[in-house]
């Protein structure tokens, strides 16, 4: 668990982080370097989901091993499908990263919801959800590793 309070923010107490996939964690089906590793250690912290559409049916090959559930979405409203799994998680203990339009409303939904802008670019529907923007995977997944950071982006 990651607990914190953030002054003019809320108290989070993060149980549960789902990532989005392609765009996110991945760029065209393969899993961006050094994502294994970032996810080896918030494991220790949280429960780590990935949501996908499963666009270049390359998920499972490119998660093997990785301490996560991978969850393949078959509703044609993904955007929906994947803020409704948000809420099965319970959203006050969830945070969420994505880039794309179908990741807006989990990110909205969620405790803390992360933007990043990479390859792909961003949905500007998503940046407009988000709690936080960063420009890389790195730094949103780091932010969770190091949760000062937050903090210190978040506070009034």
């Amino acid at each position: 668990m990651i607990e914190l309070s953030i002054p003019g923010f809320r108290t989070l107490r993060l149980e549960n982080l789902v990532l989005d996939f392609n765009g996110t964690i991945a760029c065209d089906g393969r899993l961006l370097d050094g994502i294994s590793e970032r996810v080896e250690k918030l494991s220790s912290l949280l429960k780590i989901f990935i949501l996908t559409a499963n666009t270049y049916s390359s998920v499972k090959q490119a998660a093997s091993g990785m301490p996560c559930e991978i969850v393949v979405l078959s509703d044609p409203d993904e955007a929906r499908a994947k803020a409704e799994f948000v809420k099965t998680l319970g959203e006050d203990k969830t945070a969420a990263i994505g880039n794309g339009r179908n990741d807006r409303l989990m990110l909205k939904e969620a405790a803390l919801g992360i933007a990043v802008i990479q390859t792909e670019g961003a949905a500007t529907e998503n940046v407009l959800a988000a709690d936080i923007v960063c420009t890389h995977i790195h730094a949103a997944l780091d932010l969770l590793l190091n949760p000062m950071r937050l903090k210190a982006t978040l506070r009034s």
